[in-house]
């Protein structure tokens, strides 16, 4: 079976980090365009950030630039998301998403598998 899992997520105060993983399973995913997206409460999916298959290139949301680090390791077919200098508004849920197409690739459509999601929770 195909499948991505999240974890990493939790409760943190503002100005903390979390990591947040996405371990892959199933098929190969050295290939693939990873993504993370997150979902407020009340509001749609939105796109954070991607890395190519390689980790040459990354492209993140403007909302996230220069806080959030997208990295991957093939060997272990898992993709992390480092995310520091946390805000209340980066409170959602976050899912890891793979596609096997051509970048770029920044909206949910494009994305053939996906997580089931973990819980980023930042207080003020």
């Amino acid at each position: 079976q195909v499948r991505l899992v999240e974890s990493g997520g939790g409760l943190v105060q503002a100005g903390g980090s979390l990591r947040l993983s996405c371990a892959a399973s199933g098929r190969s995913f050295s290939s693939a365009i990873m993504g993370w997206f997150r979902q407020a409460p009340g509001k749609e999916r939105e796109f954070v950030a991607l890395i190519n298959w390689s980790g040459g290139n990354t492209y993140y949301a403007a909302s996230v630039k220069g806080r959030f680090t997208i990295s991957r390791d093939n060997a272990k077919n898992t993709v992390y998301l480092q995310m520091n200098s946390l805000k209340p508004e980066d409170t959602a849920v976050y899912f890891c998403a793979a596609d096997w197409g051509v970048l770029p690739r920044v909206t949910e459509k494009e994305y053939d598998l996906w997580g089931q999601g973990t819980q980023v929770t930042v207080s003020s």
